[in-house]
């Protein structure tokens, strides 16, 4: 009975590491591409959001703006911070707009929460860098970075990693575009909480409308997924405690 205990023990802690796995997202449409990846630390959400797409952005539609999403039990999340995600940076940025210190582009972005059916979005979760009649100014902590004040037009929407301002048009043109990905916090998350059970019906929004492209994301397993050492280390004592209790039942 001891050594069942103990095993059950083992497996406890091995279901902790395994719940710690980030949920990616990704979907794509046409030439369009993009990436999400959900992480939860402790009582706070990251969510890294990329432009994955290997044709360079050239218009507004090309720019991915918002990501949707629903989370089980209707928890209330706070935003955090919205800063650049690591390598990337803002191009395009003219005489009308800021470059942002620090990578800090919380100004350009909002949440939402508790977006209404009627709104068009079957989905009640949020985070966007243009308006489409949901967001409001943005909450994450960051100045106004171009105009106008509250979050809306294409600026900082996110483009692709091959941006190149030379090719702009279709109105692009001077406005500053990240190129890449945004790394967004949300507070507030329950105990326990797992990203993998916990969020679905996610969707990705492109250009300044509704109307423009969007499609919804699939989960991936991830390719990092490969046990680390200490969750090898887990694994292998679990094995070798089951191992033990079929000697001894032997």
């Amino acid at each position: 009975m001891k050594k069942l205990v103990q095993l059950a023990a083992i497996f406890v802690v091995l279901g902790v590491y395994a719940s710690a796995t980030p949920l990616i997202i990704s979907g794509s449409s046409g030439t369009l591409a993009a990436t999400a990846t959900f992480t939860a630390s402790g009582s706070t959400l990251i969510i890294t959001l990329t432009n994955t797409s290997g044709t360079m952005s050239t218009v507004p539609a090309d720019l991915l703006t918002a990501i949707f999403f629903d989370v089980s039990g209707g928890v209330a999340l706070t935003p955090g911070s919205a800063f650049l995600m690591g390598g990337s940076t803002v191009l395009g940025c003219g005489a009308n707009c800021t470059l942002p210190t620090g990578g800090n582009v919380g100004g350009e972005w909002a949440y939402n929460g508790n977006i209404a059916g009627g709104s068009g979005v079957t989905q009640h979760y949020g985070i966007s860098s243009t308006g489409v009649g949901i967001f409001g100014s943005g909450n994450f902590g960051g100045p106004n970075l171009q105009g106008p004040d509250s979050v809306d037009g294409m600026q900082y929407g996110i483009g692709t990693a091959n941006y190149n301002p030379a090719f702009a048009n279709g109105g692009l043109e001077g406005n500053a575009v990240i190129v890449n990905g945004v790394t967004f916090t949300l507070t507030g998350l329950p105990a326990g909480f797992d990203p993998s059970t916990a969020i679905s019906n996610i969707r990705f929004q492109y250009g300044t409308d509704l109307c423009e492209p969007s499609f919804p994301g699939d989960p991936r397993i991830p390719p990092s997924e490969i046990p680390e050492p200490v969750t090898m280390a887990l694994t292998g004592a679990g094995l070798a405690g089951l191992a033990f209790i079929r000697r001894r039942r032997a």
